[in-house]
């Protein structure tokens, strides 16, 4: 497919990362402008031609009525709220104002303990083939090769070296938000999904992604904003070279907007809606939400790929003890992307009038950032608060997994979007809600509070920095993937033959002719061996009484959170 071709290779890394400025009311949550729906794109990536393409971020949308989930609810939410004066001299009641998970200081990471994968130590470990040829010349060979990366045989059938190496233990049970899976697929469960209702998403879909025998192929159906669909389907190429054999045939169609776009009341029966996937969804949404690019890179924007990033933050987390850090709430971001960020800056210090909400909000101009070298744009050295502000772009934003790991609680703007992972996120647990009709009066009462009760405040950041270190480490988002497409694929009433527009790729189609940052990225989130362990465990679906349970407690901690505020409120 001659959309696939690599762009033209450029030099001005600096100059391709300047991202343009909106435009009308299409711009992004960073600031840049969505898609060009005229831009060819390509799926073999130039960082100096896609980066001059605008940024725009995903919105994610939730499926369960509810932003709270899994089995941990059960023990959900509840640190006693002690009696404590802030510094403004409001005093916070004791007694029912409780609403946090277990009492006292956290002293370290890691609450819920989730152990990571163990890779046996008894025999070597496969690596997984990738070879550029000779990079000397341009352009680099395109062909996908044959015998170096065909995946091995499915472990199921054969014996494979893969299989020898796999230790006795049994696999680990995933973590609770992976049960979304069944919600997110439940339309098509009892009648499944034919070639027909595939088709039906062609209108909305980016991309279709085919895999047979192991191997991926695409047709490009239309373009995406800058990398957006080339990240994604290298972190496709990543699931199939970790698990080899172990990713059945599917045909599905992939959508890389913000906005969910198969709307649940326009299929009074869901069982007739095209399965779209995308990043994000809400309730009012059928789309199947799956990882967002940015797991493995955002070269546009310069936002590394997750799992480096994830050393780093914490290193910055260990450098800067929470309370040495500034007391107040911290957000940084584009506030011309949507109405919920231009009122949150209503929310900054006023020097002149005296006002002070606690905030400290810093505009991002990634123009600038660009012509800089992005010096003041790195999120992981962004860690000096001791409260993050997480607000909504379009809708979801990309930002949330990063704000999250910082060691600092996350104060959340109510938001009606979500992403796959933040359907496990719970209130009064992994962070602290935020009304979003009222932002400023409940992020200055979230900071007073958390300053006048250090060790609970520092358990809440410590709950969702470990949340995002163990239960979203690359580990758990490979293995939700397989889990999502293996379940998917289950739900198909024919045979998936690969479309004629349709080409393959291949971790060297992709990485080998990117340049610059992209190519960087591309090698930086690249597996380096076949995984030598089982997948986690699927958990089965929720209950009707588990979901209406975990919305009523999550309810339950934004109730209790807004009464301690009136209470403060008529105090003063």
């Amino acid at each position: 497919m001659k959309a696939l071709a690599a762009m033209p290779k450029h030099d001005d890394e600096e100059t391709s990362a300047l991202v343009p400025p909106p435009t009308q009311n299409q711009s992004t949550e960073d600031g840049a402008p969505p898609c060009d729906s005229n831009n060819t794109g390509s799926m073999a990536v130039d960082q100096a031609a896609q980066v001059q393409q605008s940024t725009e971020k995903p919105s994610w949308m939730r499926v369960l009525p509810t932003k709270g989930i899994g089995l941990v609810m059960s023990s959900l939410v509840v640190l006693a709220m002690l009696v404590g004066t802030t510094s403004s001299g409001w005093t916070i009641p004791l007694g029912s104002y409780s609403f946090l998970l277990g009492s006292g200081a956290a002293a370290g990471h890691g609450q819920h303990g989730r152990a990571p994968h163990h890779h046996s130590p008894a025999s070597p470990r496969v690596p997984i083939p990738f070879n550029c040829g000779n990079e000397t010349s341009f352009p680099y060979p395109r062909a996908c090769p044959r015998a170096a990366t065909s995946p091995s045989p499915s472990p199921a059938a054969t014996p494979s070296t893969v299989e020898q190496h796999r230790p006795a233990a049994p696999p680990l049970s995933c973590p609770d938000y992976f049960r979304f899976i069944h919600s997110d697929l439940s339309p098509w469960r009892d009648q499944g999904i034919t070639r027909e209702a595939v088709e039906l998403a062609r209108d909305k879909a980016t991309f279709r992604l085919v895999i047979v025998g192991g191997r991926a192929y695409v047709e490009k159906i239309r373009p995406a904003f800058q990398t957006r669909d080339v990240f994604t389907l290298w972190g496709v190429l990543q699931l199939l070279s970790r698990y080899p054999g172990r990713v059945p045939d599917l045909d599905l169609m992939f959508f890389c907007g913000d906005i969910a776009v198969v709307r649940r009341r326009a299929f009074p029966d869901p069982a007739a809606a095209p399965p779209l996937f995308m990043y994000c969804k809400d309730d009012g949404a059928l789309d199947i939400v799956f990882p967002d690019w940015t797991f493995w890179g955002w070269p546009e924007v310069n936002v590394r790929p997750w799992a480096p990033f994830l050393e780093e933050v914490a290193r910055e987390n260990r450098r800067v003890a929470w309370n040495d850090r500034q007391p107040y709430a911290f957000w940084k971001g584009n506030p011309g992307v949507g109405g919920a960020r231009r009122d949150l800056m209503r929310c900054n210090f006023n020097a002149t009038s005296g006002v002070d909400w606690n905030a400290r909000l810093v505009r991002q101009d990634w123009g600038v950032a660009g012509r800089t070298g992005y010096k003041d744009s790195d999120m992981a050295k962004q860690c000096l608060y001791r409260y993050k502000i997480y607000v909504q772009g379009r809708g979801w934003s990309v930002s949330n997994k990063y704000i999250m790991s910082c060691d600092s609680p996350m104060l959340s703007i109510d938001t009606p979007f979500q992403d796959f992972f933040s359907r496990g996120l719970f209130a009064g647990k992994h962070y602290w809600p935020i009304n979003a009709t009222r932002k400023c009066p409940s992020i200055k009462f979230a900071v007073d509070w958390g300053n006048a009760h250090p060790a609970q405040a520092q358990r809440m950041g410590h709950e969702g920095s470990a949340f995002a270190q163990e239960d979203l480490a690359m580990d758990y988002v490979y293995d939700y993937m397989l889990h999502l497409l293996t379940s998917y694929a289950k739900l198909l009433r024919y045979k998936p033959t690969v479309p004629e527009k349709a080409v393959e790729l291949c971790l060297e189609s992709i990485a080998c002719p990117a340049g610059g940052r992209a190519r960087e990225f591309l090698i930086q989130s690249m597996e380096r061996y076949v995984a030598d362990y089982e997948p986690c465990t699927l958990p089965p679906p929720f209950t009707d009484q588990e979901v209406a349970e975990m919305a009523s407690r999550n309810e339950e901690a934004r109730n209790k959170v807004r009464t301690m505020e009136e209470a403060v409120e008529k105090e003063t």
